[in-house]
């Protein structure tokens, strides 16, 4: 994403945007008001208008939004023409189900290799995706240009992994495991704990019963 100065909140709900923006351009839907995006993305609308400010005059007050243009600027700003090169780190059943996963609707974004240590595994083609040894994913990272990876690694693999993930050259992680990962400022890290969502989901359904 070009625009680095936007709120984090702001930033995680511009593909909600996008994909909706998708959807009613290929229905040939010309315009769309934020009331009806709101409805769509289940995001208030004032939090919608707050979002797009960030980018400037983006619709006109009583026309609505430019259904194309707006999807056209939100794919620019998302860099959905320009494709991104993908690597799984650990095939176990996470790993799989996300090899499942079908990244293929974003135009932008491709899994292009897969590492794992288990001999059963590599060598063969999962989902399209090629498996390759772990003492491959340096060379392969660079040779494939890949510029993200995806840790579903054992909690006690994963610093060693990001160590050498980082000096193949990659610029952002996407992290399942459990542990809280240590790389250069430079390289960006997504946590994903699947646990703590969980947690907070239960922690809410029971404030709400208590209610």
């Amino acid at each position: 994403m070009k625009d680095h100065h936007i709120p984090k909140a702001t930033a995680k709900r511009l593909p909600l945007y996008y994909r909706y923006l998708r959807i009613l351009n290929n229905a040939g839907k010309q315009k769309v008001s934020s009331t009806e995006l709101s409805e769509a993305v289940q995001v208030d609308s004032a939090t919608i208008r707050r979002d797009f400010s960030y980018f400037g005059e983006l619709g006109k007050r009583g026309y609505g939004y430019d259904v194309e243009a707006l999807m056209n600027f939100f794919a620019k700003t998302l860099n959905e023409d320009h494709m991104t090169n993908v690597a799984l780190v650990g095939v176990g059943n996470l790993g799989t189900a996300l090899l499942k996963y079908k990244f293929h609707q974003s135009n932008s974004i491709r899994v292009s290799a897969a590492f794992d240590a288990d001999e059963n595994i590599t060598g063969r083609i999962i989902d399209g995706v090629p498996v390759y040894a772990m003492k491959d994913m340096v060379e392969q990272i660079k040779i494939q240009e890949i510029d993200i990876a995806i840790l579903t690694v054992p909690a006690e693999f994963a610093q060693g992994i990001v160590d050498e993930l980082v000096g193949a050259g990659i610029k952002g992680i996407l992290n399942f495991t459990p542990a809280r990962l240590n790389a250069p400022k430079s390289i960006l890290i997504q946590n994903v704990d699947l646990t703590n969502e969980l947690q907070t989901l239960i922690y809410f359904l029971h404030s709400q019963d208590e209610k």
